[in-house]
C-alpha cells in the first residue's frame, strides 16, 4: 500500500488477507497459486511484503509480483512458463480489469486457489487501522467521519489520519492523461455527462468505459463510481495546476457553447484560478445561476467575472443585487451609485433601485423613497409609497399608488410589492372603523408575504411583507400571526441574508412581547452568532431587544450596558413609522436610566410623524403604552395622564386599543393607591388573552403589593403567578402543578432563603448561614421570583414580606 504499511508489521495487512497470511505461516511449502485483485490503495503491496517475510523466514523461494497489470507481454510469457514448470508459491497482485494474457494466467491460478479480492474497510476496521497507525485511541465520531471521507480505502484512511495528503501530488502527476482529465471532470461535477466527457477525452461514448476502468483502478472512486470526498479534495489541491485548468476551461467552453448550466464547472474553474475572456463569461453565467440560492457565491462569481475582464450594466446590476442579498451593503451601494451615471435609462434605474434598497436598510427612508420614485419603473413606485408612508407622507404615497408606472409586468414580485404598499396605506387610512382597517391592512400584508414565498432568496427588498405584517401584528396584539408569517419567511429565505437577520430579530421581539424571554434571547443570540456588523435598522431592533430583555429580567447592570448601545443606534436611525416599537422600549429604559431628556427630540419627531398620518390607532397605541410606562417610571403624573388620554381616545377602535386603555387606567389606579382588585384582574386577564403575559403578570403583581386588602392581595398574587406561569409552561413544555399558591409553591430551601433575604441579609450572608454560596442564593431567589410572578426584586421582596407576615 505504501512504505508506512510495508514496514509496520503484519498487523496492518488487510483484514480480508489475514487468514491467507495465517495459512502461509502454518504451511509455507504449500505450492500456492494466487491472484490478489484490488484498486490502488487497498493494501496489495503490504500483503506481498508480509508474505515475503513469511517465505524468507521459512527458507522458501516464492514468486511475488506486485503491479502485475504493468508487466509487458514478454514478462507475462516468462511468468506463465515459470508457473508451468515450478511448484514454488506464486502470488500475483494487480488492479481490476487486467489485460487478456494476465487474466488467462489468473484463471489458471483460480483452478487451484480462488483469487483474493480486497474490499473497502468497514467503520470498525477503519478504527482499528487508525489506532495501529497512530498508536492513539480513535474517537468513534471521528472514525465515522474518516470512513465517510475515504470510503474505507486503506491508503486514504492512513493519509487522512496522519495528514500525509501531499503524497497525492506525485501519484496524480503520474496518472494517464485521460484518467486524470476524467477525475478532474468528475470533481467538477461532469463525471456522468457523456457528451462532455466524449469531447474532453476525444473518445466516442463506447470507448469511455476504458477510461472509467482506469479511474476505478486508482482507488479514488467509491463503489458508486463517485469520487470519494478526500479524493475530490486531493484533485483540487494536488493535481497538476496547468492540466487541471486546461481541462476545466475546456469543459466550461463546451457548456457555454451549448447554452447549458455552468455553475458547478465554474466553481471548480474559479478555484483553479481561471482567467481570460472565456473564464469571465463562465463566471458571469454562474453568477446568474447562483443568485436565487446562494447570493454570497453569486457575488463572488460576479466579482471574479469583473476581475477577468467582463464588463456591462447587466453584470454590475447582478453583482450589486447579489452583494445586497448577501448582506454586503457597502459593495451594493458602491455599485448602485456607480450605475446612476449610466448611459441608458435602464442602467440608471437599476442603480437607483439598488441604492434605494440599501438606504432603506440603513434607516434612510426619505432618501430611499426619492431614489425609488426616480427609478420610475417596475415596482419601484410601490416601494417608494411604503417609504413615504413610513416618513409621514400618506398623500404622496397615495398619488404613486393611484398612478403606477406604466408597463409594469404583472409578476408575483410586482403583485407582492403593490400589496405591501396597499397594506401599509390601509394601516394609516382615515375614516371607517379603525379595527376593520387594521385587520384589512394585516390581511393584505400577510397575503403579500404568501405571494413572495415561491421567490425564495433571490429578491433584494427594502423590507419584506412578512416583516411589515409582523410589525402590524405587534402593534395590534396579533402575536401568533406575526410569529407565523416571520417563521415562514425565514424558512423560505425571503430576501436572503439581507432580510434573514430582520426576520429573526422581529421573532425575538414577538417572543419578548409575549413574555417568552428565553426564546427571545435565543433569537438575539442567533443574530449575535452570525458575527457580522448590523445595519442601522437591524442594529436598532437588536439593541432594543437586548434592552427589553434586561428590563424584564430586572438586570440593572445589563440595562445600563444595553441602554448606551440602543441610544447610539437610535441616533443613527431616522425616526419612521416602522421603528416606533424600539423607540418606545428605549423611552422606558431611558426613564429608568435617568436619561429621558436625551430622547425628547426623537419622541417629538415620532409624534409629529404620527400627527401627519392622522394619529392612526394601529401605530399610535403601542407608543402611547410605552410612554405611559416611561412616565410611571419617572413618577410624572401629568405625562402619564396625557398618555392615558391618548389611549382612551383610541379605545373604541378595536380590542387591542381598548385593552391597553383599560390596563392603563388600572396602572394609574394602582400607583395612586386606589386598587380595585376586580378591575385590575380583568384588565390583566385581557392583556393575557392578547398574549401579553409579562405585562399581565406585572400589572397584577404590582397591584398585589399595593393593596391593603389581604384577600385581594392573595387573589392578585395568584393571578400574577398564573400569568407568569403560562409563559414558563410555554418555555418548558411542562404543566404547572395544581394547588401551589403563595408560599406553598416554594421548597423548604427556598423558604429558608426567602426568610433570610427578607430579614435584610445579603446573598453572601444568607449563603454563609445556610452553608451555600451567594451565587446559589441568587439562583434560589430567581426561581422564587418566577414562582411568585414578581416583575423585579423590589416587587418580590414586597410580596415575600406580605406572605411571610401571614405565615411567620
Amino acid at each position: 500500500m505504501n512504505a508506512l504499511l510495508a514496514t509496520s508489521g503484519t498487523e496492518l495487512v488487510h483484514p480480508a488477507a489475514q487468514r491467507l497470511l495465517a495459512d502461509v505461516s502454518a504451511d509455507p511449502a504449500d505450492p500456492l497459486r494466487l491472484t490478489v485483485v484490488a484498486p490502488g490503495g487497498y493494501g496489495k503491496t503490504t500483503l506481498l511484503d508480509a508474505l515475503d517475510a513469511c517465505y524468507r523466514a521459512a527458507g522458501i523461494e516464492a514468486v511475488l509480483v506486485d503491479n502485475a497489470d504493468r508487466l509487458g507481454e514478454t514478462e507475462l510469457d516468462r511468468l506463465t512458463a515459470l508457473a508451468d514448470r515450478t511448484d514454488a508459491p506464486i502470488v500475483l497482485a494487480h488492479r481490476p480489469r487486467p489485460r487478456a494474457a494476465l487474466r488467462l494466467l489468473g484463471e489458471t491460478f483460480g483452478r487451484r486457489t480462488p483469487g483474493l479480492r480486497l474490499s473497502p474497510l468497514g467503520v470498525p476496521e477503519v478504527g482499528r487501522l487508525w489506532e495501529k497507525v497512530t498508536g492513539d485511541p480513535a474517537d468513534p465520531a471521528a472514525v465515522r467521519e474518516v470512513h465517510a471521507r475515504t470510503g474505507g480505502v486503506p491508503r486514504l484512511v492512513v493519509r487522512a489520519v496522519t495528514g500525509r495528503l501531499t503524497e497525492f501530488r506525485g501519484e496524480l502527476a503520474e496518472l494517464d492523461d485521460d484518467v486524470l482529465r476524467y477525475l478532474i471532470a468528475a470533481e467538477a461535477g461532469a463525471g456522468r455527462n457523456l457528451d462532455l466527457l466524449s469531447v474532453l477525452l476525444g473518445r466516442t461514448p463506447d470507448r469511455l468505459p476504458e477510461v472509467v476502468d482506469g479511474a476505478r483502478a486508482t482507488g479514488l472512486l467509491g463503489t458508486d463510481d463517485v469520487l470519494l470526498p478526500l479524493a475530490a479534495d486531493a484533485i483540487r489541491a494536488f493535481s497538476p495546476p496547468a492540466r487541471r485548468l486546461t481541462a476545466l476551461q475546456r469543459l466550461v467552453d463546451l457548456q457555454l457553447t451549448k447554452g447549458l448550466p455552468v455553475l458547478d464547472l465554474a466553481r471548480s474553474l474559479l478555484d483553479a484560478g481561471g482567467a481570460g475572456t472565456s473564464a469571465a463569461a463562465a463566471f458571469a453565467a454562474a453568477a446568474r445561476e447562483a443568485l436565487p440560492a446562494d447570493a454570497k457565491l453569486a457575488a463572488r462569481f460576479a466579482e471574479a467575472a469583473a476581475e477577468a475582464g467582463a464588463r456591462g450594466p447587466e453584470l454590475t446590476a447582478g453583482w450589486a443585487r447579489a452583494a445586497a442579498l448577501s448582506g454586503d451593503l457597502d459593495t451594493a451601494l458602491r455599485l448602485g451609485d456607480s450605475m446612476l451615471g449610466g448611459e441608458d435609462a435602464d442602467t440608471r434605474a437599476a442603480g437607483a433601485e439598488i441604492a434605494a434598497t440599501v438606504l432603506a436598510h440603513r434607516g434612510e427612508l426619505a432618501r430611499s423613497a426619492e431614489l425609488y420614485h426616480w427609478a420610475g419603473r417596475g415596482s419601484a413606485d410601490a416601494f417608494a409609497a411604503i417609504a413615504l408612508v413610513g416618513t409621514g407622507d400618506p398623500d404622496g404615497a397615495n398619488r404613486l399608488l393611484d398612478s403606477p408606472a406604466p408597463g409594469v409586468v404583472p409578476t408575483l414580485f410586482a403583485g407582492a410589492a403593490t400589496r405591501m404598499a396597499q397594506g401599509i396605506a390601509e394601516s394609516v387610512a382615515p375614516g371607517g372603523a379603525a379595527e376593520s382597517r387594521a385587520a384589512e391592512a394585516l390581511s393584505t400584508l400577510v397575503g403579500a408575504a404568501t405571494m413572495l414565498e415561491p421567490a425564495g432568496g433571490g429578491l433584494a427588498l427594502p423590507d419584506s411583507p412578512a416583516a411589515l405584517a409582523a410589525l402590524a401584528g405587534l402593534h395590534s396584539g396579533e402575536l401568533a400571526l406575526a410569529e407565523s408569517v416571520l417563521t415562514r419567511a425565514l424558512a423560505n429565505r425571503i430576501g436572503g441574508d439581507l432580510l434573514a437577520t430582520r426576520h429573526r430579530l422581529l421573532l425575538g421581539w414577538v417572543a419578548m412581547t409575549a413574555g417568552d424571554l428565553a426564546t427571545a434571547a435565543e433569537h438575539r443570540d442567533a443574530v449575535t452568532n452570525l458575527g457580522r456588523p448590523l445595519e442601522a435598522r437591524d442594529e436598532l431592533f437588536f439593541a432594543t431587544l437586548d434592552l427589553g430583555l434586561a428590563r424584564r429580567a430586572s438586570d440593572l447592570v445589563g440595562l445600563q450596558h444595553a441602554w448606551e448601545r440602543a441610544y447610539q443606534a437610535s441616533m443613527r436611525q431616522q425616526a419612521d413609522l416602522f421603528t416606533l416599537l424600539p423607540l418606545g422600549e428605549l423611552a422606558i429604559a431611558a426613564a429608568r436610566a435617568g436619561a429621558h431628556a436625551k430622547l425628547a427630540r426623537q419622541l417629538d419627531r415620532a409624534h409629529a410623524l404620527l400627527a401627519r398620518l392622522g394619529d392612526p390607532p394601529l401605530w399610535t397605541v403601542s407608543l402611547a403604552w410605552h410612554e405611559l410606562h416611561a412616565a410611571i417610571t419617572l413618577e410624572d403624573s401629568a405625562a402619564a395622564e396625557t398618555q392615558l388620554a391618548t389611549l382612551t381616545r383610541h379605545a373604541d377602535h378595536g380590542r387591542y386599543p381598548a385593552t391597553m386603555a383599560r390596563a392603563a387606567r388600572g396602572w394609574l389606579a394602582v400607583l395612586g393607591g386606589a386598587v380595585e382588585p376586580g378591575e385590575v384582574s380583568a384588565a390583566a386577564a385581557e392583556l393575557h388573552e392578547l398574549g401579553l403575559c409579562w405585562d399581565a403578570a406585572r400589572l397584577a403583581g404590582q397591584a398585589a403589593i399595593r393593596t391593603s386588602d389581604r384577600k385581594a392581595m392573595v387573589h392578585l398574587l395568584e393571578a400574577a403567578r398564573q400569568f407568569q406561569g403560562s409563559t414558563a409552561r410555554r418555555e418548558t413544555g411542562t404543566p404547572e402543578p395544581a394547588g401551589t399558591t403563595g408560599l406553598s409553591a416554594l421548597s423548604e430551601r427556598e423558604l429558608q432563603v426567602a426568610r433570610l433575604v427578607v430579614d435584610g441579609l445579603t446573598y453572601k450572608q444568607a449563603g454563609s448561614k445556610l452553608f451555600i454560596s451567594g451565587k446559589t442564593v441568587e439562583h434560589h431567589m430567581a426561581r422564587i421570583r418566577g414562582k411568585l410572578g414578581a416583575g423585579d426584586r423590589r416587587e418580590l421582596l414586597a410580596i415575600l414580606r406580605e406572605l411571610l407576615a401571614q405565615h411567620p
